[in-house]
C-alpha cells in the first residue's frame, strides 16, 4: 500500500511528479529539436556540397564493360550527371571485398531507374579484369552496371588504389603510407561523382571510408535503432548484445 501522509505532503509530492512529467517532455522536445537540427545541417551541407568547384577531366580513360571497351563519359549513358563507386576488390581479381558484395546486392533496379529518372546514372569500377568481374557477378541479378579500369589510371588518380611503388599512397585526403603494408598494392572503397556538359567530363565531389556511410542502405537503417551497428566503436559501451564487424 502507499505511504500514508498529510494532504499537503500528498499535494507537494504530486506537483513534483508533475514538474519531473514537464521536464520530460522538454528533454522529448530538445531531442526533436536536435533532429531537425542535423536535418537542417544535411541539407546545408549538401547545398555546399553542390557549390563545390569542378575539375576538367583530361585524361582518357578507357574502361571495359559489358558493351565492350567505352571512355568515362560512355559509362554513363544518357545521363549527364554519374556517380562511380569503386570497388575495393583485389587489383588482380582474386578476391571479391564481401563488404562491397553487400553493398552492390542492395542497389536495386528500381533505385537505378529512380536515380535515371533524375538524369544521374551509377556505376561499380574496379580494377580486376573484365572476366574476372563477369565471374563474380554473374546469376547474382546485380543491376548496376560494373565496369573494369584494369590497365588505366582512373583508381590511381580518384586514390583509390594505394601504390607504394607508384608513390600514391593518398587515401581520404591524407597520406596513408601505412595502409600498403608491403604490398605492391592496395583497393580501398570510394565514390566519385562527374558531370558532362557537351562532350567534356568534370569531377565534382569524391568521399571515401565513413564519408560512404550515409549510401549504405542497411546502416542507414541501423542507425535509428536501440542497438545500432553492433559494431565495438559505438556509444553506449554494452548496449549491443553482439559486437559484428563492418558490414
Amino acid at each position: 500500500m502507499p505511504e500514508v501522509v498529510s494532504r499537503e505532503q500528498w499535494l507537494k509530492a504530486r506537483l513534483s511528479l508533475l514538474e519531473q512529467e514537464k521536464e520530460k517532455e522538454k528533454e522529448k522536445e530538445k531531442e526533436k529539436e536536435k533532429e531537425k537540427e542535423l536535418t537542417r545541417r544535411r541539407d546545408a551541407l549538401n547545398a555546399e556540397r553542390r557549390r563545390l568547384p569542378m575539375v576538367r577531366v583530361e585524361k582518357e580513360y578507357v574502361f571495359d564493360g559489358p558493351d565492350g571497351k567505352t571512355s568515362l563519359a560512355g559509362c554513363s549513358g544518357t545521363p549527364d550527371s554519374c556517380s562511380f563507386s569503386t570497388s575495393c576488390s583485389a587489383g588482380t581479381g582474386t578476391r571479391p571485398c564481401p563488404s562491397c558484395t553487400e553493398f552492390t546486392t542492395e542497389l536495386t533496379g528500381a533505385l537505378v531507374e529512380r536515380l535515371r529518372s533524375r538524369d544521374t546514372a551509377f556505376a561499380m569500377v574496379c580494377r580486376a579484369p573484365l572476366e574476372k568481374i563477369e565471374a563474380w557477378t554473374a546469376g547474382r541479378g546485380w543491376a548496376v552496371p560494373w565496369y573494369s579500369s584494369h590497365g588505366s589510371d582512373f583508381n590511381y588518380d580518384f586514390q583509390v588504389t594505394l601504390d607504394g611503388a607508384a608513390g600514391q599512397v593518398t587515401y581520404n585526403y591524407r597520406p596513408e603510407p601505412d595502409a600498403v603494408d608491403g604490398e605492391r598494392s592496395v583497393e580501398l572503397p570510394g565514390a566519385s561523382c562527374f558531370v558532362r556538359d557537351g562532350g567534356e567530363v568534370f569531377h565534382t565531389y569524391s568521399a571515401y571510408a565513413r564519408g560512404l556511410d550515409h549510401v549504405d542502405t542497411a546502416y542507414a537503417f541501423l542507425d535509428q535503432t536501440a542497438f545500432g551497428r553492433q559494431e565495438a566503436w559505438e556509444e553506449p559501451k554494452g548496449r549491443a548484445p553482439v559486437i559484428h564487424g563492418t558490414l
